[in-house]
């Protein structure tokens, strides 16, 4: 039965007393507001300062509609990455800055309470994503504290095939581990998808664990990183959610090397301002997170969204509505936003990365029949409309390219506009989305610790220059695909559920074409367009045009096991958990599971 959290180190500063030295949370979020509202406002008076040059037509207004949608989120990002990278400079233990309550923990507390760590998974390969639960298991085994952990594989596979493996290697694993609390079920239809299974065993287990800790089929986290957060949710009774940052783990693709290392980069410094003015209202995104139990089971259980339509039914993204809920019954959601020993593997190609998206997308998407939900703080609502926009942004950038592109085609409408001013806002614009990882990768040349845990500064210099250049290839396509998603939507089409590929030697041709043909052809499309009507708006248009054109070939090569292999070899992409670093944090999971 669950135990009541344990008392306070009185030597150890609280939460409250934390916060209060700091600039309130409310002021925070202002002041963040403010940022947010004069830079979409400098920035749309850049492009009416563009377009006055000949006379604003309606065409032209018709295209600001979809620039002033790419605006926010673009503004955002750039701030949270500002404001992490300044909070990195200036304090010394920026994480416990943003979240307080890890401050209330030394690292020695004893464990009084008991957490299940779930998996769940559907349809995927037993082998690995059973082998790095396990991983988590025998790193917890070397605590004292192992015994207060259960371990809950929860299985909607519906392949005979897959679902004899999953009960042969539990069962083996169960052999392994005598005495420890393995536990196999299989649903007999996956109703509700994953937050269907993660609620079903909610209520059958709600009285018999204070905590749960929901992994995905590719993830794993260190021992040390799972008894943090329950030591510090242990001292904090306010909090509900205490999600950890979490990194990729390493690879040998091309492809995922490039994108965790732009990643990993990008999400330490937009992370942590996000946290600075979030606060108590912060993510969830899914997994390596633990969750108190019983406000979950009361509070946090979805139902299917009624009416009909791709937006109604079973909510696919259920992560960030499970946070605003449990912030409308009282309780904070919090991050810890600093690396911590919590993994996932990411995409192995580019049209595996787009269909992720693509599902995400799908999901987002349903907080518009959400917005309105009784009791969420106002925050909670705009993280939702944040939500939205995330994948409302490329659909818009797409349509503002489009529309320009048609434009170019009527006469001088957009040739008169000066060079030097067209190149500047461009400028501005890359700078801005380029920001988060621009903030994360000087947060590493500014320490020289740090720079030496990826190779030193003139290595990590050449990741970030190479995986830039990778960022502009591949955002056109990723952006394509979710324009044609959420065109398809709008037209009634709702995305499908499927197993992810975590796993893949590499991407064959056949397999690149059928997935991308539509970005080659609107490539070659909007290349003979242009040249015919507007050559001189090639120059502009060249990255996108060349990275549609050539979505396939690239999609290949960067999964070719030869550049992979390259690319290990001369560590290009390094993260600090494949080097031999003295400095470089232990890793026994990755270890472990290697």
């Amino acid at each position: 039965m669950p135990v009541d959290a344990v008392t306070l180190n009185p030597d150890l500063p609280t939460a409250d007393a934390s916060e209060k030295r700091g600039l309130p949370v409310r002021a925070r979020r202002a002041m963040m507001t403010a940022l947010v509202g004069f830079t979409c406002a400098a920035l749309m008076g850049g492009m009416l300062w563009i377009m006055q040059y000949e006379g604003i037509t309606t065409a032209e207004w018709a295209m600001l509609v979809p620039f002033a949608l790419t605006l926010p989120w673009l503004a955002i990002g750039f701030w949270n990455a500002v404001l992490g990278l300044a909070l990195t400079l200036r304090h010394d233990d920026p994480a416990g800055h943003v979240t307080p309550q890890l401050r209330r923990v030394s690292g020695n507390e004893p464990i009084v309470t008991r957490t299940a760590i779930v998996m769940a998974i559907r349809n995927e390969s037993a082998e690995g994503a059973l082998h790095r639960f396990e991983t988590v298991q025998r790193d917890l085994s070397h605590s004292p504290w192992a015994p207060r952990f259960d371990f809950h594989v929860l299985s909607d596979s519906s392949d005979p095939a897959i679902c004899a493996r999953e009960e042969r290697i539990v069962a083996d694993w169960q052999a392994r581990a005598p005495g420890v609390a393995i536990r196999y079920r299989r649903r007999s239809n996956n109703a509700g998808f994953k937050a269907g299974n993660i609620a079903e065993f909610v209520r059958r287990c709600r009285d018999g664990y204070d905590y749960f800790l929901p992994l995905d089929a590719d993830s794993v986290m260190g021992a040390q990183a799972v008894l943090r957060l329950v030591r510090v949710m242990q001292t904090s009774p306010e909090v509900g959610m205490l999600q950890g940052l979490v990194v990729g783990t390493p690879s040998r693709t091309l492809f995922t090397r490039a994108f965790q290392f732009g990643m990993r980069h990008g999400m330490r410094s937009f992370t942590l301002g996000s946290a600075w003015w979030q606060a108590d209202c912060g993510p969830n995104w899914g997994h390596n997170i633990l969750i108190r139990m019983a406000p979950f089971h009361d509070h946090c259980l979805l139902e299917p969204i009624a009416g009909r339509g791709p937006l109604a039914g079973d909510i696919m993204s259920h992560d960030q509505v499970e946070a605003v809920l449990m912030r409308r019954a009282g309780l904070e959601t919090r991050v810890v936003a600093e690396e911590d020993e919590s993994f996932e593997d990411n995409p192995p190609s580019l049209p595996d990365f787009i269909k992720r998206e693509l599902r995400w997308c799908n999901g987002n998407m349903q907080y518009l029949r959400l917005l309105h939900t009784p009791g969420l703080l106002p925050l909670s609502r705009v993280q939702l409309a944040l939500a939205i926009l995330m994948y409302v942004s490329p659909a818009a950038w797409f349509a503002f390219i489009l529309m320009g592109a048609a434009l170019a085609g009527t006469g001088t409408q957009l040739s008169g506009v000066p060079l030097a001013e067209g190149l500047s806002l461009f400028a501005v614009i890359m700078t801005l989305s380029l920001a988060p990882k621009l903030m994360g990768l000087v947060q590493v040349l500014c320490s020289g610790v740090q720079a030496r845990r990826y190779g030193g500064r003139s290595r990590v210099l050449a990741g970030g220059l190479t995986e830039a250049a990778f960022s502009f290839l591949v955002a056109p396509a990723v952006a394509f695909a979710i324009t044609l998603g959420v065109l398809r939507l709008m037209l009634g089409s709702r995305m499908t559920w499927d197993a992810q590929a975590r796993d893949r030697d590499r991407l064959r041709w056949g397999e690149a074409a059928r997935s991308l043909w539509p970005q080659t052809m609107a490539g070659a499309m909007l290349t003979a367009y242009l040249a015919a009507v507007a050559p001189w708006s090639l120059w502009f248009a060249a990255p996108v045009l060349a990275a549609l054109t050539f979505a396939v070939p690239l999609a290949v090569l960067t999964t070719l096991p030869a550049l992979g292999t390259l690319s290990c070899r001369i560590g290009l992409f390094d993260l600090p958990e494949e080097r031999k670093s003295p400095t470089a944090p232990p890793t026994p999971t990755l270890r472990a599971a290697a």
